[in-house]
């Protein structure tokens, strides 16, 4: 049919889905307990948006539930790759995935809790485990110095507490 005698606006195109965080290639998908719940959480509100998706225009609607499709399909590939940490299980005078670690740097003290990438948020002192200061930190026990390269520089980081708390 020629495009003389399609309507503008029935024209669906893909909607853009914004990707997950990054997680580098060939990297474990490493979660907390509490990582795989908010993944969980945000399936099931995603799931119960799609089937509240009432919307009168038909292409609207449509379009809707595929962003929709496309963020679950994103998650369901997070959710299948997820290998939760049982923090417990972690050795407790090291810097691991689920620590909770004061540092300081700079002459400014820091507190930090190593987690998975979905679950990173910086405002809330959550930190990837893949971020490059955090794997300079992993393996380092308490009053340890190492030094971290930020801008050229390298500046040192020293470990003044580690905790694993649920």
């Amino acid at each position: 049919m020629s495009r003389g005698f399609v309507k503008e606006e029935d024209q669906e195109e893909a909607p853009f889905i914004p990707p997950r965080a990054a997680l580098p290639a060939g990297q474990t998908n490493y979660v907390t307990e509490r990582g795989m719940r908010l993944l969980e959480e945000e399936k099931a509100a995603l799931e119960q948006q799609r089937s509240s998706n009432k919307q009168e225009n038909e292409t609207e609607r449509r379009r809707t539930n595929m962003e929709i499709d496309g963020k679950i399909r994103l998650l369901n590939e997070r959710l299948s790759s997820a290998r939760i940490i049982d923090i417990t299980e972690q050795p407790k005078d090291e810097v691991r995935f689920g620590a909770t670690v004061k540092y300081r740097i700079n002459n400014r003290e820091f507190t930090i809790t190593i987690v998975g990438v979905d679950e990173a948020d910086v405002k809330e002192g959550r930190v990837a485990f893949v971020a490059p200061l955090i794997k300079a930190m992993s393996g380092k026990k308490v009053g340890e110095e190492l030094k971290f390269d930020m801008g050229g520089k390298q500046v040192p980081v020293k470990i003044l507490a580690i905790d694993y708390q649920k």
